[in-house]
C-alpha cells in the first residue's frame, strides 16, 4: 500500500448496499472522487435522517484531492456533497442539470457556489495525474454520464448508473461508438453498476411508459388523475406533461422537491412545456377535476410526502375522492414495500382507483438488465472488473456475468467499502483497507449519533423509560424526599398503582441497604438502584425498561426540600 507508483481504487460507499455511492481513484499525489451520495436510514436507525459515507480517508489526504466528478444528479450520487464541502474545499465537476440540482443543495446549506464547474458530455479535463472524460449514457435523469479516467498506470472506466435506450425521451441515445473506442484504447479496470443484474433481457424504453399514460388518459376522461413519481425522473414528468397537453389537461405540481426539480429543469431547458400548461396548486379549484392532472412526490410511501398526506387526508390542498385515478409510477425501493402498500391501501379506502406497477406498465427502470450489462462488458473489455452499486447478491451475479463474457474469475474483485485495490501494469490485488462505513445525520448533528445512541433509542422504543427521582440532604446525607417514580412508555401509571408502589418500596430497600453499608457515592447508588429495580420489574412484567436514576442534593430543612422536590418532580415529569 506504500508503493507510490501504483494506481488505487478505493470504494467508500455503494458496495454491499444500494446508495451512498462514492469511489476514490488515486495515483501518487493525485486523488479524484467519483460521486458522493447518500442513502436513507434502515428501520433500526431510529430518528436518523440520512446516511452518508465516512470521509476520514479524504480528510486525511485532502492535499492530494484534485476534484470531485459526478456521474448524474440522483441523491445516491450527489446527496452527500454539501456535507463533504463542509470538511473540504475542492472543485466539483458535472454536467449542466447535475450542477443545477447541486446548486440548489448548496444554497440550502449556505455553501458558496464557486466550487461548481460545469462540463458537457464529451469534455475532457486534466486533474492532477489524471485525464477525466464524461461519456453519454441513458438513465432516468438527463445528463447522465459514465466517467473515463486515464492514468499513467492504465485507464479506469466507471459506468455510473445507465441503461441502453435507443428511443430516449430527450437527448441522444447512449454513445456506443465512444464506448467501443474506449474499449479499443484499453481499459485496465471497470467499476460497473449492478442494480438490475438479477433481471434478464433488456430494460424497456422510457417511451413505453408514455404510451401507457396516453391509454390511461384516454380511458379516464371523466376522472382527475394523480401521478406519483420520483421528482428527479425528469423524463417521466415530461411524459406526463406530454399526455396532459395532448388531452387538454392542466398540470399541478405537489411536493417541494417536485417543484424545485421542475424549476431547475425548466430553467435549464430539460423540460418542454407550453406556457399555460402548469398551474399553481391554488388555482386548481378554478378547473373541473377531470381537467387537471396532479404530479406529486411520495411514490415510495415517505411519511411526510405529498401522496402520503393525500392518502391519510392530511394534505391541505388535495383530498382523494372516489372519482380519482391515482398512479404510482415507480418501483418500491427495497425496504419501502410496506410503506408503499400502506399508502395504496389508504388510497383505496377513499374509493380511488389506484394503478401501480404490478397492474400496468406505468414504470420502467433506469438501470441496465443482464443483456445491457453484457453489452457494456463486451464494449469496454476491461482487464479487471469491479462490480459495484449493489448488495452482495447483485455483485456476485454481476461477477458471474463477467465470467460468462470471458473475464478470468481471478481478475474480478468483490470489494467491500474501504478496501484498497492496487494496480500496476501487470497485476492487481487488495492490499488493505481505509476507514469507511456510515456517518449518520440526525438534524444538525453529523456523525454524533453512533451505535450506542441507536441502541438506547431502540431500547426506549421497545421497553419505555422509568425515572427514579431521589432528593438527598447535603448536610446530613439522608433521603429527605422520594423516591418518586415516573413512567414513560412502560406502563400506564393510573392503572398500575400497586406496581409503582412496590417499585418505590424496592428502591427504598436498596437505599437502606446502601446506608447500612455506608455507600454514599452517587454512581454506586445509581448502579444499585438500576440493577435492583430492573430485576424486580422484569420479574413482575417480563419487560426491561431503561431505568434512569436521578439524585438531587439540596441545602436547607425538610420543609424547603419538600417544596423544592415538588417543583422539580413536576418539571421532570412534564419534560419527559
Amino acid at each position: 500500500m506504500q508503493n507510490n507508483n501504483k494506481l488505487k481504487i478505493i470504494p467508500l460507499g455503494g458496495l454491499h448496499e444500494i446508495g451512498k455511492n462514492m469511489t476514490v481513484v488515486e495515483y501518487r499525489d493525485s486523488i479524484i472522487i467519483v460521486d458522493c451520495g447518500l442513502t436513507f436510514p434502515e428501520d433500526e436507525m431510529l430518528g436518523i435522517d440520512i446516511v452518508i459515507p465516512d470521509f476520514t480517508y479524504l480528510i486525511n489526504n485532502k492535499n492530494k484531492i484534485k476534484g470531485l466528478v459526478l456521474t448524474h444528479g440522483h441523491e445516491d450520487h450527489i446527496g452527500a456533497v454539501p456535507y463533504l464541502l463542509k470538511e473540504l474545499d475542492i472543485p466539483i465537476y458535472g454536467t449542466p442539470l447535475t450542477m443545477g440540482l447541486l446548486e440548489n443543495k448548496l444554497k440550502e446549506h449556505r455553501i458558496p457556489l464557486s466550487c461548481l464547474k460545469v462540463v458537457n458530455q464529451g469534455d475532457r479535463i486534466k486533474l492532477g495525474k489524471f485525464e477525466v472524460e464524461w461519456v453519454r449514457v441513458n438513465h432516468s435523469i438527463p445528463d447522465s454520464s459514465s466517467i473515463y479516467i486515464k492514468s499513467p498506470i492504465g485507464n479506469v472506466f466507471v459506468t455510473g448508473d445507465f441503461k441502453v435506450d435507443f428511443t430516449p425521451i430527450s437527448g441522444e441515445p447512449i454513445d456506443l461508438t465512444r464506448l467501443g473506442e474506449i474499449g479499443k484504447e484499453g481499459v485496465l479496470a471497470m467499476v460497473g453498476e449492478s442494480t438490475n443484474v438479477l433481471r434478464k433481457g433488456y430494460t424497456m424504453s422510457e417511451s413505453n411508459v408514455g404510451e401507457t399514460f396516453n391509454r390511461i388518459f384516454q380511458s379516464c376522461m371523466n376522472n382527475r388523475i394523480i401521478i406519483a413519481t420520483f421528482a428527479s425522473n425528469v423524463h417521466r414528468v415530461q411524459q406526463i406533461i406530454n399526455s396532459a397537453e395532448k388531452f387538454g389537461r392542466k398540470v399541478v405540481l405537489s411536493g417541494r422537491s417536485m417543484e424545485t426539480m421542475m424549476d431547475t429543469a425548466r430553467r435549464l431547458g430539460y423540460v418542454d412545456v407550453k406556457k399555460n400548461t402548469i398551474i399553481d396548486i391554488n388555482q386548481m379549484k378554478k378547473y373541473k377535476p377531470e381537467e387537471t392532472v396532479v404530479i406529486t412526490t411520495g411514490s415510495q410511501g415517505e411519511p411526510m410526502s405529498a401522496l402520503t398526506r393525500i392518502a391519510f387526508g392530511e394534505h391541505r390542498k388535495i383530498q382523494a375522492t372516489a372519482e380519482d385515478v391515482i398512479i404510482l409510477s415507480a418501483t418500491p425501493i427495497p425496504g419501502n414495500e410496506n410503506s408503499v402498500a400502506k399508502v395504496i391501501n389508504k388510497l383505496m379506502e377513499t374509493g380511488s382507483k389506484v394503478i401501480y406497477e404490478a397492474l400496468s406498465e406505468i414504470h420502467v427502470s433506469g438501470h441496465a438488465c443482464q443483456e445491457e450489462l453484457k453489452m457494456m462488458l463486451s464494449l469496454i473489455k476491461p482487464k479487471y472488473f469491479v462490480p459495484a452499486h449493489g448488495e452482495v447478491r447483485h455483485l456476485l451475479k454481476h461477477a458471474e456475468l463477467a465470467t460468462q463474457m470471458g473475464t478470468d474469475p481471478s481478475d474480478i474483485f468483490i470489494l467491500e467499502n474501504g478496501d484498497v485495490l492496487e494496480f500496476n501494469k501487470k497485476s492487481a490485488a487488495i492490499t488493505g483497507s481505509v476507514p469507511s462505513g456510515n456517518t449518520l445525520v440526525d438534524g444538525l448533528g453529523i456523525g454524533d449519533v453512533g451505535n450506542i445512541v441507536l441502541r438506547d433509542r431502540k431500547h426506549l422504543s421497545e421497553d419505555g423509560l422509568i425515572v427514579v427521582v431521589i432528593t438527598i440532604s447535603k448536610q446530613e446525607g439522608k433521603v429527605v424526599s422520594g423516591p418518586d417514580i415516573i413512567s414513560r412508555g412502560f406502563v400506564y401509571v393510573r392503572e398500575s398503582v400497586d406496581l409503582m408502589d412496590e417499585a418505590r418500596d424496592m428502591v427504598k430497600k436498596t437505599l437502606d441497604k446502601c446506608d447500612r453499608k455506608s455507600i454514599s457515592d452517587w454512581s454506586t447508588l445509581k448502579t444499585n438502584i438500576r440493577e435492583d429495580l430492573r430485576g424486580f420489574l422484569y420479574h413482575r412484567t417480563k419487560r426491561n425498561p431503561m431505568i434512569l436514576p436521578i439524585i438531587m442534593e439540596i441545602w436547607g430543612g425538610t420543609f424547603l426540600s419538600l417544596n423544592l422536590w415538588a417543583k422539580l418532580a413536576t418539571n421532570i415529569s412534564k419534560t419527559i
